[in-house]
């Protein structure tokens, strides 16, 4: 990935795995032939999600269905302002600790439920109980201290402290709204199918193969600057597992998928060759993709030692020849598409005459015959997790890149290839040095989410997202100012100050944007993604 939060203590939802809903009669893939299909196939390389609901945990797997199922109380559009979905309006008060939202009466469940605010109250809750184990959506939602059903069709959130993300955080997936219906069942039942008010409903699910969802014929609230798609629109929707990226774009090739997420850089070269076949890229907001440094243990409690392994890392040649143009180098904390991001290049300058000079002063000065440096006995050895659920091919090539230029200044860099439990079990356990961990959030509170001593400590499912165990009072004030700060113009001067003092601290390695790129047959119509994190919207699609 690609992906987003998943943690240990809720990977035991894989014991869901022995359960295999019915598969429902489906076509193999895509007909050919002129005129509209019936079925659309959507063929994906990131892990399968252990649950469907979103609220759980978190991850961008999740998020990639779920956009297909269940809607937001608020959404994007292109210019990255917020407009209507499930809420037609919103208000706030003048200490922006009370926030009204009125609902849109034609918004109903699958299940023939209204999407009220009582509703709207039993998601909220449902985000906030640790029995949920959420993450991604339990850090979205914590200045809400309840929800007032004031009337059917008004829901009124009273917060702890102003949340200037507020509105930002309701457009994610993962606090989409859920049926209470369908929650009342159970984790284990809301697991293996949420029930929502989207353009699909899911309808089987075949672990480690796919999940079969069935078009919601009665679908009249698509996001605002979207449709809702007619009579032409194919019935049903194939979300197939396809790990390996090969047999991914050789399906795609062929027609017997229409969509594919997480092409290797040669294969989006190749797609834009052919007229058969279309390419976006939807770069994700909040965080870059970074390489962060454990500030929290040695080596890297020594900034010096930091300092040199950022001046050791080569990084522009890797994304150069792996990537076919296909990513950018960062220089910053948060994504591209994020208006207040700023980039600080001379922070992360490549050089390895100042990466040696800094590990000989912080006294790490012996080197054994392989050239690993040593202090005290101890080897300079940085421990670096990655697994290919969160990691592409050429991603993970790219840090080997990086691995062996940080071994010119002696640093001893070992990576270990891991299923995605043992790599969550890794950083839960602190048995890191290096990590690389998406993080997608809409707006420039992740840094809060990312940065702050707080997020040190973990949440409900047991994920915690600052990895660089950074622990700044300044930041810390600044990123309170960032989450809080109703005026954009200081809100603005706050995430750009916090920046500054992230880059001078030298606890991440910025990289390139997430990667977020799509391969789809070039007769789909209306292909796009979301404004909110960059998911493709299958709602309006028409394929034929």
């Amino acid at each position: 990935m690609s992906l987003h939060k998943k943690n240990p203590k809720w990977i035991a939802l894989a014991a869901l795995a022995a359960v295999i809903l019915p598969l429902a009669a489906c076509s193999a893939g895509p007909q050919s032939g002129a005129g509209p299909r019936d079925t659309l196939v959507y063929a994906t390389g990131d892990a399968e999600p252990d649950c469907l609901d979103p609220h759980v945990g978190g991850n961008y797997p999740q998020a990639l269905l779920a956009t297909q199922v269940l809607e937001s109380l608020v959404s994007l559009n292109e210019k990255g302002e917020i407009v209507p979905w499930l809420a037609s309006e919103w208000s706030t008060s003048e200490d922006g600790l009370s926030w009204d939202f009125t609902l849109d009466p034609a918004a109903t469940f699958t299940d023939g439920t209204p999407v009220d605010a009582a509703a709207v109250k039993a998601n909220i809750e449902h985000l906030q109980n640790p029995d949920t184990g959420s993450s991604t959506g339990y850090l979205a939602v914590q200045q809400i201290e309840s929800v007032e059903v004031v009337s059917p069709e008004l829901a009124r959130f009273h917060l702890s402290r102003p949340d200037a993300a507020l509105l930002e955080s309701l457009a994610q997936p993962w606090v989409a709204i859920q049926s209470p219906a369908g929650i009342e069942r159970g984790k284990e039942a809301n697991c293996l199918a949420p029930i929502g008010s989207g353009p699909f409903v899911v309808s089987s699910w075949t672990k480690q193969d796919r999940i079969v969802l069935e078009r919601n014929a009665d679908y009249a609230t698509a996001p605002t600057g979207f449709e809702v798609a007619g009579d032409d629109a194919p019935a049903e929707l194939i979300w197939r597992f396809i790990p390996d990226a090969t047999a991914r774009f050789a399906a795609l090739q062929s027609g017997e998928v229409d969509v594919i997420d997480n092409p290797l850089p040669d294969q989006i070269t190749t797609a834009s060759n052919d007229q058969g076949l279309a390419h976006l890229n939807a770069p994700r907001p909040g965080a870059s993709n970074r390489l962060e440094l454990n500030s929290g243990q040695a080596p890297f409690d020594d900034i010096r030692v930091r300092e040199a392994f950022i001046a050791a890392a080569d990084v522009n040649p890797g994304i150069d020849s792996l990537f076919e143009g296909a990513a950018k180098r960062s220089y910053s904390a948060l994504s591209s598409v994020e208006p207040l991001g700023i980039e600080s290049p001379d922070a992360y300058k490549y050089d390895l005459e100042r990466a040696n000079a800094l590990l000989d002063e912080a006294g790490w000065t012996e080197r054994n015959s392989e050239g690993v440096r040593s202090k005290d006995g101890n080897p300079l050895t940085l421990r670096f997790p990655v697994t290919g659920a969160q990691s592409t091919q050429a991603e993970q090539a790219l840090f080997e890149q990086i691995q062996a230029s940080a071994s010119e200044a002696g640093f001893d860099v070992q990576i270990s290839l891991l299923d995605l439990g043992a790599w969550y079990g890794a950083l839960g356990a602190h048995e890191y040095e290096l990590v690389s961990a998406p993080y997608t959030k809409i707006g420039p509170d992740v840094l809060r989410f990312l940065f702050h001593s707080d997020a040190t400590v973990p949440a409900p499912s047991g994920y915690f997202a600052n990895h660089a165990m950074i622990k700044n009072p300044e930041l810390d004030a600044l990123l309170d100012t960032v989450g809080s700060e109703q005026d954009p113009t200081k809100r603005a001067a706050a995430a750009n100050q916090a920046q500054q003092i992230i880059a001078n601290q030298q606890v991440i390695l910025p990289i390139y944007d997430q990667q977020n790129h799509f391969l789809y047959r070039a007769d789909l119509n209306d292909f796009r993604a979301l404004p909110t994190v960059s998911t493709p919207w299958l709602g309006e699609v028409v394929a034929g």
